[in-house]
């Protein structure tokens, strides 16, 4: 995204929303070191709506968690990056899974050596500690991937106390001024389990869907190395075509995947676009007729290559 388009989505905003964007990214300007800097994200994410920038951005700016609940690929992350990017926020980023634990959240002791080679107990903050303490943000990626028993750790964190309790080195964190949540979820999918209601409650949710359409034309054209322009509109007919099949339940929905469809513009530069489509996105699923289903769509589109 370009700098042009950041200013515009800025200008859209109430006055209110937009001075305080404007005195963070100034400050941050600022202050920030180079170090700090490279946990700001970059702005590679077109909305199919820009409401969906325009309710999330308001709402971290009035201190409230937002999560972003759509399909794998829909670009939930590239969001969350647009975000920080926006208002010039260094965001630490937690992947969960069922291994997550407090000591990935909060951070561990290790063992160290001082200049008399003598052992010394060190704690390293993690990505939790860290975004409270300096004002920054936080991007926790599949929340619901996590065991419930690991979850309640965020509790104070997410509501209005913003604080928690560090277990391995007693100390109580209270969130400097800044600090803000963001997470994402993939609905229905294997190996997770559905946000009870009190950790739901601490949300703002945004939906966030496949991009389609001119949208999507214009951010293959800006961010994929294919640059044809009409092979890149037969690419966004795939897209239309792969969400049809999600949505009528023929294929799942890494199948229409906006992150796997950019791979395949890619490969399709140096590669037959047919090639391409099943190295990036049907040779990932598990199912040999989803996989067949794709094939003979693409073979349909892409006549020529």
């Amino acid at each position: 995204m370009s700098h042009h388009l950041e200013l515009t989505y800025l200008k859209l905003l109430p006055e209110q929303i937009k001075e305080h964007i404007m005195k963070v990214r100034n400050k941050n300007e600022k202050l920030l070191s180079q170090e700090i800097k490279k946990y700001i994200g970059k702005s590679g994410y077109t909305a199919p709506d820009d409401s969906i920038i325009f309710d999330a951005i308001v709402s971290l700016s009035l201190g409230k968690n937002v999560l972003l609940k759509g399909p794998t690929g829909s670009g939930k992350t590239k969001l969350a990056e647009l975000l920080s990017n926006l208002m010039f926020q260094p965001m630490y980023s937690i992947n969960c899974s069922v291994d997550l634990d407090a000591e990935a959240l909060l951070g561990y002791k290790t063992i160290t050596y001082n200049k008399a080679n003598q052992a010394e107990i060190q704690f390293v903050s993690g990505p939790v500690e860290k975004a409270m303490k300096q004002g920054h943000l936080l991007y926790i990626d599949e929340i619901n991937t996590a065991k419930a028993e690991t979850l309640p750790i965020l509790n104070g964190v997410l509501d209005y106390r913003k604080m928690v309790l560090n277990p391995f080195t007693s100390e109580t964190i209270y969130a400097k001024e800044g600090f803000g949540v963001i997470a994402a979820i993939n609905e229905g999918y294997i190996g997770t389990t559905p946000l009870n209601e009190a950790l739901k409650n601490r949300f703002v949710i945004i939906d966030v869907p496949y991009i389609q359409g001119e949208a999507l034309f214009e951010m293959l054209k800006e961010q994929s190395e294919q640059k044809d322009e009409q092979l890149l509109k037969q690419f966004v007919r795939l897209s239309r075509d792969l969400t049809s099949k999600v949505e009528e339940g023929q294929i799942s929905d890494e199948g229409a995947s906006i992150r796997s469809l950019l791979d395949a513009c890619d490969l399709s530069v140096y590669m037959p676009a047919k090639r391409a489509i099943t190295r990036a996105i049907s040779s990932k699923l598990d199912d040999e007729r989803e996989r067949i289903s794709i094939e003979n769509i693409a073979a349909t589109l892409f006549t020529s290559s």
